[in-house]
């Protein structure tokens, strides 16, 4: 039976004869859930039923989930490789109850699937279950021990009881937890495994988790019985492909096999032989998992960055380049070309990895050739550093320079370490790390300090203070309503005063609060004593939602606001203006960029705020200006038609059949959802959701703010284009009145330019320079700034030859000076040249000097529109014995042009800053020199 086929025989088993609704994996990339590096366990996508914060359209449910543990508290990263069950990407098959069945028939189902529709061989077959905790006051999961002896035909001796730690599973350290059951199965030549259960025994591995969550933990760590019991449950699929196949290894089974191959191809390695000590094994177990795990993030909006977890996709890329290029002797590229046997593997259970297997390849490859430049001369230090020292420890200076530098993450030169029996320094290494981060730390204090943490929210609704009722964030106008709670980043007060910064909790409220990357609103809260007086005035600077609560955070400007106060909340108009009509304009863009560039494109962030539009969007390539152009008119023209903009809640099934709708993938959507559309009304997309006609509108699941007509954005310019990360490009662009004032600059600046053409001599010099300047000061479109650059270019190459032919006849006048001074009897001469620069005053003194070699001679120039003065001189050796060095000379003379400078005692140089001085600091070099001879 393939993978393939239990995969389905899986979702086929609770869907077809069970009642579970078939729900699709979550994406990897945790799009809603902050505090998760990546989707690490099938219950992620359903936190908010567990929190009771949410909800589904059914009660039962089953899924494969795709799950990375790479990073954070679950990270099997450094054991992938070393033994035959860790993978940093896996799928977790499921089955779910939420308030429906519980134990009794979780226990049941997974006993009938195991034994009766696969057929495995029961006595292989071991259970655990709770033992109790007399901390928590719990007992034994008696329930659950009787339920698996009353129920299967397991034998009793085979069920075994197990503490806290193994048979308890929370979700931290407040909120639902529970018992859990697991189901081991022995892989032992003669079955008599059952004393390693637990052990991490790869002879005896878990493979089905039964978690049973019916308690509470209170932020007192006390446990309370839920109203509603749950059922979460969680089968390794790699695990039991390897059951079912009879395989004695996770990497023998066809889960595997097309990716060894893809590696023996690509390599001219030997086969795969699945030895765990073997390097050259290892390294086809490492990039094997590392390219699946790649693959299927990158699949779901995942991208290869510096920090967070888009550093640990580029740790786990930059592992497999090691073992690829030192282990296998790969020359180029190797993971981007294991793509397409990735995708014959989980494309079938994951669609979304063939659409995208091109854009896959290119992100890898190109993150390959970048780390493949630097792993040689980083091969070297490290090779350097371990043959350094007592050869045990690798430093930690060595350490942080192979990662600040050569970008070797610390676990990849650990890895590298052992495998000469050697460590890494890694106290000494996190300290240096931490001196970096502190020095490149900028995030604001102010912005955590006032974060609602979660203790916080449950306090709130145990004062039973209600939801913020926003549902006036979409209109205009003041509101009335009553403060209901004061938050100073500890603890909640009874009243705000100007000593700190507050966050206030309004009953309700017409502030947006930030969300679906639009910033929140500013404004002001205000307690009325009447029209004419203020009592209090809250100046609001950011704006945000915790739980169910929109949280004010600002500071009193005057007076003090108290709990209960009737106030008047008011939203900066001007600002929110600029938002809706980004927000709008950010649609406009994400429907013209698929008309420009394709379906292909998908968007992966955005940024609204009151300055600007930021809209992040999947390509392989920088967009020419050609195509930003057309973007930009496409906008513009929805903008000058004063295209209207509709918008209504709707079922989000009934939304997510519209054709041509636009989301983000991987976004979770409340049902009802709210639908934007420009170009048609919502209310005509519902009357006839297939037509192909609706492809032309831009139609969006958004619940940001918006114009009420595309006119209302005037006009719309693209200032950037530029890549984020392999295959992410950034847009930023504007809006409204800055938009217009942009285009008028570019249409200015390119009349100037188109002006200086016919100009000629020094006045065309000076223009150019003034519009060289200019073209990087103005607000601009990209195409005109990069047209205005390629006319600009066109004109530098006239101003050079004007500069050259300037400077030769500038460096004649010079030289005809310098050879009427030199005519001079005197043997020292002190004297000014007119218009010379730097490099021609020294050639006028080499003149003078040629015609007295046994002599001294000081020349000055200056310029009056800079303020510059040039002084340089020259002292024979003849007078240089009788005391005269050059470079005290000048410097005497650059005192009274305020400047100084200096040299060898036959040639020197200075400056100053005051020509009106050059006839007193000629004076003053001549009778120093006369002085110094005569001293002599």
């Amino acid at each position: 039976m393939s993978a393939t086929e239990i995969r389905k025989q899986f979702i086929k088993f609770f869907s077809e004869q069970h009642g579970h609704a078939e729900v699709p994996s979550s994406p990897v990339i945790p799009h809603n859930d902050p505090t998760l590096l990546f989707t690490n366990a099938g219950m992620n996508q359903f936190k908010d039923v567990f929190l009771g914060r949410g909800n589904r359209p059914y009660t039962r449910a089953t899924d494969t989930q795709k799950c990375i543990r790479a990073g954070g508290k679950h990270n099997d990263l450094e054991d992938v490789g070393r033994d035959t069950y860790h993978h940093t990407f896996f799928e977790m098959l499921g089955n779910w109850s939420f308030g429906d069945y519980f134990k009794e028939d979780a226990i049941r189902w997974a006993w009938q699937l195991f034994t009766e529709v696969w057929g495995i061989d029961k006595s292989r077959l071991y259970v655990t279950v709770f033992a109790g905790d007399e901390n928590d006051g719990l007992g034994p999961d008696i329930e659950s021990e009787n339920l698996w002896k009353e129920l299967t035909d397991i034998d009793p001796t085979h069920i075994t009881k197990w503490d806290k730690k193994d048979n308890f599973w929370e979700m931290g350290s407040t909120g639902p937890c529970g018992p859990c059951s697991e189901i081991h199965y022995d892989c032992t030549p003669g079955s008599d495994g059952g004393h390693l259960v637990n052990m991490d025994d790869p002879n005896v591995i878990e493979l089905w988790n039964l978690v049973f969550i019916q308690y509470n933990r209170g932020d007192n760590g006390s446990l309370t019985e839920l109203p509603n019991r749950h059922v979460d449950t969680g089968l390794g699929l790699e695990r039991i492909v390897r059951v079912l196949q009879g395989k004695t290894s996770n990497y023998d089974t066809d889960l595997w096999t097309p990716i060894f191959e893809a590696i023996q191809k690509h390599t001219n390695s030997r086969a795969y032989g699945g030895a765990l000590e073997d390097h050259i094994d290892i390294a086809y177990r490492v990039l094997a998992d590392h390219v699946r795990c790649l693959v299927v993030a990158i699949a779901d909006g995942g991208r290869l960055g510096p920090a967070g977890r888009e550093y640990v996709l580029r740790r786990i890329l930059r592992r497999g380049v090691r073992h690829a290029h030192q282990t296998l002797e790969v020359e180029g590229p190797l993971l981007c070309k294991l793509v397409p046997a990735v995708a014959e593997t989980l494309g079938d259970a994951f669609p979304e990895i063939n659409e995208q297997k091109q854009l896959i390849q290119h992100i890898i490859q190109d993150e390959e050739e970048s780390f493949l430049k630097t792993l040689d001369r980083g091969i070297e230090l490290f090779t350097k550093a371990a043959s350094e020292g007592d050869g045990k420890i690798i430093d930690a200076k060595s350490a942080f320079t192979l990662h600040d530098t050569f970008g070797f993450p610390v676990d990849l030169t650990e890895v590298m370490a052992e495998e000469l029996g050697m460590t890494v320094d890694r106290d000494g290494y996190e300290q240096l790390m931490d001196s970096a981060r502190a020095t490149s730390r900028a995030t604001s204090a102010v912005d955590q300090k006032m974060q609602l943490p979660p203790e916080i929210l449950g306090k709130l609704d145990s004062l039973s203070v209600l939801p913020t009722d926003d549902h006036k964030k979409y209109g205009r106008g003041i509101s009335t309503a009553h403060v209901k709670a004061i938050w100073n980043g500890k603890e909640l007060v009874g009243k705000a005063d100007d000593s700190m910064v507050f966050g206030v909790i309004l009953d309700r409220t017409p502030f947006y609060a930030e969300a679906g990357g639009q910033t929140g609103d500013i404004g002001n809260i205000v307690v009325e004593i009447s029209p004419a007086h203020k009592r209090c005035q809250f100046q609001v600077s950011e704006t945000h939602q915790y739980g169910n609560y929109i949280l004010h955070i600002g500071t009193v400007l005057d007076g003090t606001l108290q709990c209960g106060d009737e106030v008047s909340a008011t939203v900066n108009e001007k600002r929110r203006n600029a938002i809706t009509s980004n927000h709008t304009c950010t649609h406009l863009l994400n429907h013209s960029l698929r008309e420009v560039l394709q379906d292909e494109v998908q968007q992966r962030g955005s940024l609204v705020d009151g300055d600007k539009l930021r809209f992040d969007f999947s390509q392989s390539h920088a967009m020419t200006d050609a195509q930003i152009e057309n973007v930009e008119r496409l906008v513009d023209e929805k903008i000058k038609q004063d295209t209207i903009v509709d918008t209504q809640d709707v079922p989000l099934e009934q939304a997510q059949g519209i054709y041509g709708v636009r989301a983000v993938f991987g976004e979770r959507y409340p049902d009802p959802v709210r639908v934007v559309s420009i170009g048609a009304s919502v209310k005509d997309l519902l009357s006839d959701p297939s037509n192909k006609k609706w492809y032309g509108c831009s139609i969006e699941f958004c619940g940001g703010t918006h114009v009420k007509n595309c006119g209302e954005a005037q006009q719309f310019i693209i200032l950037h284009e530029q890549a984020l990360a392999s295959g992410t490009r950034r847009i930023v662009a504007i809006t409204g009145v800055p938009a217009q004032a942009a285009h008028k600059a570019g249409v200015s600046l390119l009349h100037q330019i188109e002006e200086a053409t016919i100009l000629d001599g020094e006045e065309l010099c000076h223009t150019y320079d003034d519009l060289v300047r200019v073209v990087d000061e103005l607000t601009l479109s990209q195409p005109t700034k990069h047209k205005a650059k390629q006319e600009l270019s066109k004109l530098l190459v006239r101003v050079k030859q004007i500069q050259k032919e300037s400077a030769s006849s500038k460096k004649d006048v010079v030289l005809e000076q310098a050879r009427e001074i030199a005519e001079s009897s005197n043997n020292i001469v002190v004297a000014k040249i007119e218009n010379a620069d730097k490099d021609s005053i020294m050639v006028a003194l080499d003149t003078v000097r040629s015609k007295r070699p046994d002599g001294a001679a000081m020349l000055f120039t200056s310029n009056e529109v800079d303020g510059k003065v040039i002084i340089v001189a020259g002292v024979s050796k003849h007078l240089i014995t009788k005391g005269l060095k050059a470079g005290d000379w000048v410097r005497e003379a650059a005192k009274i042009c305020g400047g100084g400078g200096g040299g060898r005692p036959d040639t020197a140089q200075a400056g100053g800053k005051d020509p009106a001085k050059v006839g007193n600091a000629m004076e003053v070099a001549t009778t120093f020199a006369r002085e110094a001879i005569e001293s002599d």
